[in-house]
């Protein structure tokens, strides 16, 4: 392709101070054909750059370049986390709802702040190998309990990785759901609001979009992060079975060529029973992580016939000259909601 988004490392123009603002530009995508080469590398401006926020959350309507894995893409509402980063855990005596438990190490959640963003179609094909651009999937509400509904182009992202821009296009976003959240309005800061079928959509799918708990650990360098999201109880055979989807990133944040070989999952349900999960690789891929495409992100699923349990386990990773080394994913519990609902049905204007 012509364009490849450009490593994490090459994604912070105004650094920590927040200097003068600078043009963000991307090839035209128009000069592309399938018959012909592309007619040369020329950049067009496609919007400028913004001081990221040091504080504070940014607004619906935000426009932003994702800083790992350089995707357009627009704010549609932030969600408050509590994210339990063992890198950082210091010994907590007191048990409460935000402690979560790691043998002897105990970890203590901090608010964090999510963000529910559409990517850019135009994006997609070329992060496709680097992160699933379908991380948000309901049960459909249909007679077959086994019904997957998933919404293109849908992402979570921290608020570190956010790289605000403005553009004067009144249209910066190619989302088939663009037009259908969200508005123009030139009074505005940022110019772009909800319409009222995003703040319908919102409420009516909270439980199922809601996140809630991240969770992050790193060994060797490598940084995995787990984020858990319940979908829903179906009927099957006379027992209930309770879904959740949970998305992993991996990342490298050392210069050293790693790939993921294996993965070995831990799954404990609270009836009781404990299942080994082993494979290669993760959701049909090995990827390698290095200095230029460091990270890599995926979404899968879980079900158990009780209403709680967790999950954690360890990626087997394998070094150039051959030597493999385990990296520990965080514990993570899978917790059903309360106030349990009916499921989604999808989207339907």
């Amino acid at each position: 392709p012509l364009w490849e988004p450009p490593p994490a490392r090459h994604l912070r123009p105004l650094g920590a101070g927040g200097a003068a603002a600078l043009p963000l530009l991307l090839p035209p995508r128009r000069h592309l054909s399938s018959r012909n080469r592309p007619e040369g590398k020329v950049l067009e401006t496609v919007g400028v750059f913004e001081a990221p926020k040091q504080h504070g959350k940014y607004e619906t309507g935000q426009l932003f370049l994702h800083s790992v894995f350089g995707y357009r893409g627009i704010v549609l509402f932030p969600w408050q986390a509590r994210l339990y980063d063992r890198d950082v855990a210091s010994p907590v005596t007191e048990k409460n709802e935000n402690v979560a438990s790691h043998g002897s190490k105990e970890v203590k959640g901090k608010t964090h702040t999510y963000y529910q963003v559409l990517i850019d179609a135009r994006d997609c094909p070329h992060i496709s190998q680097r992160s699933q651009t379908e991380a948000v999937t309901f049960l459909a509400n249909h007679d077959d309990s086994r019904a997957l509904y998933a919404i293109p182009g849908l992402d979570y992202v921290s608020h570190e990785d956010i790289l605000p821009y403005s553009s004067t296009d009144q249209v910066p976003i190619q989302h088939e759901l663009f037009e259908r959240f969200l508005m123009y309005d030139q009074t505005k800061v940022p110019p772009f609001v909800a319409r009222d079928t995003l703040c319908a959509w919102q409420e009516k799918n909270h439980p199922w979009l809601e996140l809630s708990d991240v969770h992050r650990e790193t060994t060797e360098n490598i940084r995995v992060t787990v984020i858990p999201f319940y979908m829903g109880m179906r009927e099957a055979q006379n027992s209930h079975v309770y879904w959740w989807r949970y998305c992993i990133r991996l990342e490298n944040l050392d210069s050293e060529v790693v790939q993921l070989r294996e993965r070995h999952w831990r799954i404990f349900s609270l009836s009781g029973t404990l299942e080994t999960v082993r494979g290669r690789g993760v959701v049909g891929r090995e990827p390698v992580l290095s200095k230029e495409q460091p990270a890599f992100q995926y979404s899968s699923h879980v079900s158990l016939q009780a209403s709680s349990g967790h999950m954690w386990g360890t990626f087997r990773f394998e070094r150039p000259d051959g030597s493999h080394f385990d990296v520990r994913i965080p514990p993570f519990s899978l917790e059903s909601n309360k106030d349990e609902k009916t499921p989604p049905s999808g989207l339907h204007w």
